[in-house]
Formats: C-alpha cells, sequence, structure tokens
C-alpha cells in the first residue's frame, strides 16, 4: 500500500493541547464526583482504581468534541463522555482477567484483578457498566438539564456499540480467531466492533447532545468509523515498536499469543500508510459534515495517528 500525502490540516491555529487540558479538568472532576461514591466491601475503590489517574480519555474528548461542532448541549455530553470512559474501562477490566487476555499491567499499574482478586474485579466491571447508564438516564431530580428523548438516543446509541453488535461481537471474534489467519476484510470487521464501535458511538452520542441533519450525521458517522479503524491500526503498530514503559501495558502481547493484527497481514510499512489513508478518509468525511467549526475533532484525528501509546 503506498504512502498518502495528508491534506493540511484545517486546524492549524487550533491549540489541541489548550482544549484538551481545559475538557479533560472537567471529566476528571466529574468522573471523581460519579464512580464509585458508597459503593460498599471495597468495590468503589476498585471501581475508581479502574478508571481514575489514568488513560488517554480519547472517547469523552471524541464526545465533547462532536458537541461543540454541532452546538450541543455541553451538560449531556458532560455525562456522556463520562459514561463512554465507564464503558471502555469496564471491557479493560473484563479483557485484563485471566479468562480473556490475561494480563497483569494497564495504564502503567497492576491490573484490577491483580490488585483486588478477580471476583471483585469481576463485579467492578460490571458496575461501571451499569453506572455508564445511570449517568445517561439519571434519577428524575437530576435529570433537568437532559430531555427524555435525549437520554434514550445516548441510551441507545451506547448499548448498541458497547453489546454484541459493536465492542463485545468484535471481542468475541478477537477470541475465536487466535492462531487464525484472516483476511483484511475480516480483520476490519473484527476491529469495526471491538474498537471502531465504541469510538463512532462517542462522535454520534456528542451529535446527540443537538439536533442535526442526516447529511451531517452520516458525516460524522463516517469520521468516526475511518478514526475508529485507524485507532487500532496504530495500536498494532505500537504493540511492535514501542515498549512496555511507554505503552504502560504490556508489548508485544499480539504477537506472543498469536492473534491477527494489521502489522502480521500487511507489514510494518503497510500499516502506517493505512492509518494515513483512514486518518485522510476521517478528514474528508469532516468536510463534508457541513459543520462549520472542526477543528478539536480534526486535530483528535491527528492525534491518534501520532501518538506513541
Amino acid at each position: 500500500m503506498n504512502a498518502v500525502t495528508l491534506p493540511t490540516p484545517v486546524h492549524a491555529d487550533f491549540d489541541l493541547s489548550a482544549w484538551m487540558q481545559r475538557h479533560l479538568a472537567d471529566v476528571e472532576q466529574a468522573l471523581s464526583r460519579w464512580v464509585g461514591v458508597d459503593a460498599p466491601a471495597q468495590l468503589g475503590e476498585a471501581m475508581r482504581y479502574a478508571v481514575l489517574d489514568g488513560g488517554k480519555r480519547l472517547r469523552p474528548l471524541l464526545v465533547l468534541a462532536a458537541c461543540e461542532a454541532v452546538g450541543g448541549l455541553h451538560a449531556a455530553a458532560l455525562r456522556a463522555a463520562c459514561a463512554v470512559e465507564l464503558i471502555h474501562a469496564y471491557s479493560l477490566v473484563h479483557d485484563d482477567m485471566p479468562c480473556m487476555d490475561n494480563d497483569v499491567l494497564r495504564r502503567g499499574k497492576p491490573t484490577v484483578h491483580v490488585q483486588f482478586g478477580e471476583a471483585r474485579a469481576l463485579l467492578a466491571g460490571d458496575a461501571l457498566q451499569a453506572l455508564a447508564f445511570e449517568l445517561i438516564a439519571p434519577a428524575e431530580d437530576e435529570h433537568a438539564e437532559l430531555p427524555a428523548a435525549m437520554q434514550a438516543q445516548l441510551c441507545s446509541l451506547l448499548a448498541r456499540a458497547a453489546g454484541a453488535r459493536g465492542m463485545a461481537g468484535g471481542q468475541a471474534i478477537d477470541l475465536a480467531s487466535v492462531g487464525l489467519q484472516l483476511s483484511e476484510d475480516q480483520l476490519r470487521q473484527m476491529h469495526r466492533l471491538k474498537t471502531g464501535a465504541l469510538l463512532q458511538g462517542s462522535v454520534l452520542m456528542g451529535a446527540a447532545c443537538a439536533g442535526v441533519s442526516p447529511g451531517t450525521r452520516a458525516a460524522l458517522a463516517e469520521y468516526g468509523a475511518a478514526l475508529g479503524l485507524a485507532f487500532q491500526v496504530v495500536d498494532d503498530i505500537l504493540d511492535v515498536v514501542a515498549d512496555s514503559a511507554t505503552l504502560g501495558k504490556t508489548a508485544g502481547k499480539d504477537a506472543a499469543n498469536d492473534k491477527p493484527t494489521y502489522v502480521s497481514l500487511m507489514g510494518l510499512d503497510g500499516a502506517r500508510a493505512y492509518a494515513d489513508l483512514l486518518a485522510a478518509q476521517a478528514h474528508a468525511a469532516l468536510a463534508r459534515s457541513g459543520l462549520a467549526d472542526t477543528r478539536a475533532l480534526s486535530a483528535l484525528a491527528d492525534q491518534v495517528i501520532r501518538r506513541s501509546h
């Protein structure tokens, strides 16, 4: 696959670092306020350990960036941003357990089941998943800022992205594919579900915090799909070229477990070229969205390609 020349960024005058710092502070404060409060018997401690003080928070940032692009309701977007991060965190807790990937390192520290035991880790993941939906469908005395129709749409988007037609389905394909030779189409479908669905869902949840035209929604869905696949391609590359200290998780696990990856299918140079192609597709989708300001979404797409962990 030939290298792709990326277009001149539309976010050249956009300070992504300052934008991220502001929004990450909001997300961290909200997560600290909502996660594990009053949970009994060390469950809250395990939940907070799984979520706080670590992670790239890409999914919450995509929710907030999409909400800003469509002029949506920030209070709803903040709840949605935290909800999608809780789904992501719960999936990592379960994915690291011995019955799945059996990993001992996550975000630069021992995994939850190593720290708290398998049973409590399982329950912490269950509780995080439930809390995600509680945040976007809160009790009546808390939901003044979230219209009922918006709550329903956010719940639907998150459930679809996380379930059998999304993340969980992709994880099932992943487990069934160890040691197998997958075609490019099969590998793409697995990762569209396993990784891409929740990233695309993050974008669509941000857009759901306002009313948007079908054309705009379709363009944002295309952006999210390209970004989600690019994220996984880069993940496969980093599993080969980065070390565990940089990644914050065990490097080389895919090859050691004989898992199909974009690097094993395309080679390192081919995978890098494919990541560039997907980034170009993401930018092209934003250009078709009809939105006046997509600088944050554009900058986040480039950050996904350039990341080192």
